[in-house]
């Protein structure tokens, strides 16, 4: 037996013996997770509109929990007794629906702006395009500023029928007067100024981190309001 026969073979060091990636260099899941959409950025073909389509239900969750929730008390009102056959919702000072709109969009402003700035990191880009929170997150900026105009509304609601009669038909608060045609223009109006850039748009790309890489799709999503402001003045 040779002197080097006791030294460990390449053949059996294990993956244990090759070098540790630090803290900072472990891919980050959760970071991906969510700055891919769940993985829409993934997509070869337009993961951007994949990632605005998010964003306009987004925009939908809490107008639909809010209609729950309310299908769920006619429900009770109808074991409990006839007194609590119907509910009438008249227009309160404040909007419950436009506040959690409002919590939602800094919410996922925050948390998409952290993400973005370690996958980027990750992936030593400075703005990747598998990142699409940043379409998410401005894809519903833009329809919570573009229709998110509170008008005069009242909501009726009976337990008979098992279904709501309202007032036009409010998408993102509880007395906003807009329907799917104002979805549709305002995602063609998002993805129009998120291609464009115009100023200061692509300005804000030179922002570090995950800040400029979110920021120019909030330019974006106020022009793309602006636009839906002089869509609802037009009559359209």
């Amino acid at each position: 037996m040779s002197a080097g026969s006791n030294s460990p073979s390449p053949a059996t060091e294990g993956p244990s013996a090759g070098p540790r990636l630090s803290a900072a260099e472990e891919k980050p899941r959760f970071a991906l997770f969510i700055a891919t959409a769940a993985g829409l950025g993934y997509i070869p073909v337009a993961p951007g509109t994949f990632g605005s389509l998010v964003g306009v239900l987004l925009a939908l969750l809490p107008f639909w929990g809010v209609i729950g929730l309310l299908r769920i008390v006619f429900l009770f009102a109808h074991v409990r007794g006839p007194k609590f056959s119907w509910v009438h919702l008249a227009a309160d000072p404040v909007d419950a629906l436009l506040c959690a709109q409002c919590a939602l969009a800094m919410l996922v402003a925050a948390i998409g702006a952290w993400s973005s700035t370690r996958v980027a990191r990750f992936w030593s880009q400075k703005d990747p395009q598998r990142v699409v929170i940043d379409e998410v997150s401005g894809q519903h900026l833009a329809i919570v500023l573009g229709c998110g105009v509170p008008v005069a509304r009242t909501i009726m609601a009976t337990n008979y029928n098992w279904q709501l009669r309202m007032v036009g038909f409010g998408l993102v608060t509880a007395r906003t007067a807009l329907n799917w045609k104002y979805l549709l223009l305002g995602l063609i109006l998002f993805r129009v100024f998120d291609i464009w850039k115009p100023f200061p748009a692509r300005q804000a790309e030179s922002l570090p981190g995950g800040w400029g890489i979110m920021a120019d799709d909030w330019v974006a999503a106020i022009y793309a309001a602006l636009g839906l402001w002089l869509a609802r003045a037009l009559g359209l």
